[in-house]
């Protein structure tokens, strides 16, 4: 079973799918390749970023607040964050979360079920979105801080 002591540290997004109720398909909400980085600090603090992959740039020389209306949906549709608190109970990491860029995540408690094979995490999760119930599952890999440098959007780990 996974301890909070597994979790400490820094974990690359490799795969986010999901799973529905209603049917067979499964989707990916960011691209087949979407990028992310999960962060769990040994004081109880997490942190959760993706986004996929090939994003828009927004124009130089504007205020965000400046933009239209659409420009800014398609930079925030593209992007996900959450932040606050966790904790591990049975196997499970609950999320408590303070600070979102979906207003309604801001307050509720994200239950995730853990699993962890070497420096590989899967984090499991479901909601439910009218009569259809989504089953969530995201593939991490560990970063060894040590070994890693950002080369454009991506962290490389280094060889070594």
């Amino acid at each position: 079973m996974i301890s909070k002591e597994d979790l400490h540290g820094v974990w690359q997004l490799e795969s986010w799918t999901i799973g529905y109720s209603d049917r067979d398909a499964f989707t990916y909400p960011f691209g087949e390749e979407p990028q992310g980085l999960l962060l769990y600090s040994p004081a109880g603090w997490m942190s959760a970023s993706i986004s996929a992959a090939q994003r828009a740039a927004l124009p130089d020389g504007v205020s965000l607040r400046q933009l239209p209306a659409a420009k800014r949906a398609a930079a925030f549709s593209s992007y996900f964050h959450y932040a606050g608190r966790y904790r591990v109970v049975d196997g499970d990491v609950v999320h408590y979360v303070t600070q979102s860029l979906n207003p309604n995540f801001v307050g509720t408690q994200q239950l995730r079920h853990a699993e962890l094979d070497g420096q590989t995490l899967v984090l499991s999760g479901k909601d439910q979105v009218g009569e259809v119930i989504r089953f969530h599952s995201l593939v991490w890999h560990r970063i060894d801080p040590e070994q890693a440098e950002v080369e454009g959007t991506q962290v490389v780990i280094e060889d070594g």
